[in-house]
C-alpha cells in the first residue's frame, strides 16, 4: 500500500497553516507548482481531495483536516528524530523550545534562566510566551518542545509534570473595606471582582475560587496582568493574583493579603510523550524547582 510522504504531509501542513499555495510554498523553500503537485500526489494516495481551492483561498476537506491532524503528530515525532540524532551523545545542547504562558514567564523567567545558562551553556533554549490553549496547540504540532503552563492540558497527547503549587493572593486597592482584614475569604472578593480577559487560566482560577459567575465586570477584563494590577490600584475592583509576581508590586498602591482559604494554582511542564531528550526535560524541570520557595516545591 502506498504511503504518504514526509514531504507531502509537510506542504499539506503549510497549506493549512498559511491559507496560501504561494505562502506555503515560500515557506517551504519550493516553488508554487512543486507544492501543488505535492499535495495533488498526497490526494492520489489517500483517494480523496484534502483542499477546496477556492477563489477566496485554500479551504480544508473534511478529509483534509484529519489528514492535517494526524500529519501534526507524525512530523512532530519525524522532527524528534532529527533532534535526537543531532544530539545524540550531547541531549543537554542543541535547540530546545520553551512555551511560557504570560502570568509566569515575567516572574519566573528572571529566576530560572540565568541558572540554567550557567549549568547547560550549550542548550539553546528559544522562548514563546503565549495562552495555554496555543501554547498547547504548539506542542501537539511540534512548535514546541515543552511549556510551563497552570491548567491541565486534558488530552492523551501531552504528558504533564507538576512543578509546584503556587499560592494566589488578595489584591485590594489601599481603602477597600476588606484592605484592613490579615487574610481575605475568597467569596467576599466577588462582589467587585476582576478577571484576565477570556483565554487566561488565571481568569478561570479567579472565578473558580471567589465562586463568581463567568463573565463578571466583563467590561474591565484586562488583556495582561500588569493592566489588572493598575485597575485594582484606581479603585475599579479587587482581583487575584500569583504570588510569584507580589514582589514586583511593592509601592504600587495594591495592598495583597493572603486568602483564607489557602487557594493555589498547580504549575505544570508539559511535553510529548516520548520526547527523545528527557534529559533536556529534567533540566528545566529542576532550574524550575530550585527557582521557586522551597514550601512550595512538590
Amino acid at each position: 500500500m502506498l504511503l504518504p510522504t514526509l514531504r507531502q504531509l509537510q506542504y499539506l501542513k503549510l497549506l493549512a497553516e498559511h491559507g496560501s499555495f504561494s505562502r506555503a510554498a515560500e515557506v517551504a523553500h519550493v516553488t508554487q507548482p512543486t507544492l501543488s503537485a505535492g499535495v495533488q500526489e498526497l490526494e492520489k494516495v489517500l483517494g480523496a481531495p484534502v483542499v477546496d481551492r477556492a477563489r477566496s483561498g485554500v479551504i480544508l476537506t473534511p478529509v483534509g483536516e484529519e489528514a492535517v491532524r494526524r500529519a501534526q503528530a507524525i512530523l512532530a515525532q519525524a522532527e524528534d528524530l532529527v533532534q535526537a540524532a543531532r544530539s545524540s551523545g550531547r541531549p543537554l545542547s542543541g535547540r530546545f523550545r520553551l512555551g511560557v504562558i504570560p502570568t509566569i514567564a515575567p516572574y519566573m523567567l528572571p529566576k530560572a534562566l540565568p541558572a540554567l545558562r550557567t549549568q547547560f551553556p550549550q542548550l539553546r533554549l528559544f522562548l514563546r510566551e503565549d495562552l495555554t490553549g496555543k501554547l498547547v496547540s504548539g506542542l501537539k504540532a511540534g512548535a514546541l518542545d515543552a511549556a510551563l503552563i497552570a491548567s491541565p492540558t486534558l488530552t492523551h497527547e501531552l504528558t504533564e509534570t507538576v512543578l509546584f503549587h503556587e499560592p494566589l493572593l488578595a489584591a485590594l486597592p489601599p481603602n477597600h473595606a476588606l484592605a484592613g482584614q490579615t487574610s481575605v475569604e475568597e467569596s467576599s472578593l466577588s462582589p467587585d471582582l476582576l478577571v484576565m480577559a477570556d483565554g487566561h487560566c488565571l481568569a478561570n482560577h479567579t472565578l473558580a475560587a471567589c465562586g463568581a459567575k463567568a463573565g463578571l465586570q466583563s467590561a474591565m477584563q484586562a488583556a495582561t496582568l500588569e493592566t489588572l494590577v493598575n485597575l485594582v490600584a484606581a479603585g475599579y475592583g479587587t482581583t487575584l493574583i500569583p504570588a510569584l509576581a507580589a514582589p514586583g508590586l511593592k509601592n504600587r498602591g495594591v495592598e495583597l493579603r493572603p486568602l483564607t482559604q489557602n487557594t493555589t494554582r498547580t504549575i505544570r511542564l508539559a511535553s510529548r510523550p516520548g520526547f527523545p531528550r528527557p534529559q533536556a526535560l529534567r533540566a528545566i524541570e529542576k532550574t524550575v524547582r530550585r527557582a521557586i520557595p522551597p514550601p512550595w516545591r512538590q
